[in-house]
């Protein structure tokens, strides 16, 4: 780590904290995460889901970890450094981007779900905070601390993504899911991105499910899976 110096704090959450720095020997900027959880071997870390999916996933619309970093029993992931996220752009904007930005960072956005799926991970998390948007205008996945192998067999847990973002079938607690749930999740962005506002910010999650049907109507009857998880 003595390699970089920090600049400031950028955030810290449940998992980890994040910090903008530079690599004293190429002036280059970086994004420092900080696990909160100690590793006692390297093997221990390098079993991380989120090392695993990066590792695997090189392209330039999924955020590159340039370096995995332990230090006396603490991990550190050396990210490209980003601007700013989706999030930041919908709250701070009193208009809503152009159709052709839109279309843009969604373009984007998809390709880097499409790459996850082909290499056999899903995201788990997508929501505005988690798509990074650099100086050049692009758009790439981040947090992949929640990925799962799309081959992996289920029970899988049924508290996974903000709650905005969530499919049906998990907020009805579903543990038989898989890739089709980030697709739910960035229809909801993309919604976001022209009305500036979640499309169901629900406050619980029967109250999510009653502002979705609000929106995209009464569930099919034929949606067998969906009545037995509801009863």
């Amino acid at each position: 780590m003595e390699k970089y110096e920090t600049i400031k704090a950028v955030g810290d959450g449940s998992f980890g904290s994040v910090t903008k720095a530079r690599n004293k020997l190429t002036n280059e900027l970086v994004a420092i995460k900080r696990l909160k959880a100690t590793f006692a071997s390297w093997d221990e870390a390098m079993n991380l889901r989120e090392v695993k999916s990066l590792r695997k996933l090189n392209h330039h619309n999924v955020v590159k970890l340039k370096e995995v970093i332990r230090q006396k029993d603490s991990l550190y992931f050396v990210f490209e450094f980003m601007e700013k996220n989706l999030y930041e752009i919908i709250s701070k904007n009193v208009t809503a981007p152009t159709e052709q930005e839109i279309k843009l960072m969604a373009y984007d956005s998809l390709q880097g779900i499409a790459v996850c799926h082909k290499n056999g991970y899903f995201h788990r998390d997508l929501k505005p905070e988690n798509l990074l948007i650099n100086s050049a205008q692009v758009v790439k996945l981040a947090d992949f601390g929640l990925a799962r192998e799309i081959r992996a067999r289920p029970p899988f847990t049924e508290y996974v993504s903000t709650r905005w973002y969530r499919a049906p079938e998990l907020l009805l607690a579903s543990t038989n899911y898989n890739s089709p749930i980030d697709i739910f999740a960035m229809g909801c962005i993309l919604a976001e991105m022209y009305l500036l506002r979640p499309l169901a910010p629900g406050n619980s999650e029967a109250d999510q499910l009653m502002k979705l049907c609000l929106v995209l109507g009464t569930p099919p009857v034929d949606w067998t899976e969906g009545y037995q998880l509801a009863t």
